[in-house]
């Protein structure tokens, strides 16, 4: 499967954005669809992810209660909503998938990754 990121973006702190995943292939209800973000001189980390049916979702304490995770099969696509976002929340942003109903937060776990894409938020 092949994984593209859209929705890269430069807001002020405070503000929201939305990040899609756009995924090819016809199984893309196999896979368990995670979002990571890497800041400058910082190791890539977990953000959100979904199970392959949507019922299930995690997130990064860091995250939690301003971002959503969700999908949807039937366009191949997932989405990271992001809201009240703040200056430690720019970076790249990355959508992973991997084959599995189980939602995984390290990065070696999973073989498909997008190009990534930027966001930025100034204080």
């Amino acid at each position: 499967v092949q994984v593209v990121e859209s929705g890269r973006g430069l807001v002020q702190a405070g503000g929201s954005l939305r990040l899609s995943c756009a995924a090819s292939g016809r199984t893309f209800n196999a896979y368990a669809m995670v979002w990571f973000r890497q800041a400058p001189g910082k190791e890539r980390e977990f953000v959100a992810g979904i199970s392959r049916g949507g019922s299930n979702t995690d997130y990064a304490d860091s995250v939690k209660g301003r971002c959503t995770i969700s999908r949807d099969n039937a366009k191949n696509t997932a989405y990271l909503q992001m809201d009240f976002l703040k200056p430690e929340d720019t970076g790249i942003y990355y959508c992973a998938a991997r084959n599995s109903w189980i939602i995984v937060t390290s990065t070696s776990a999973y073989d498909y990754w997008g190009q990534g894409t930027q966001v930025t938020v100034s204080s």
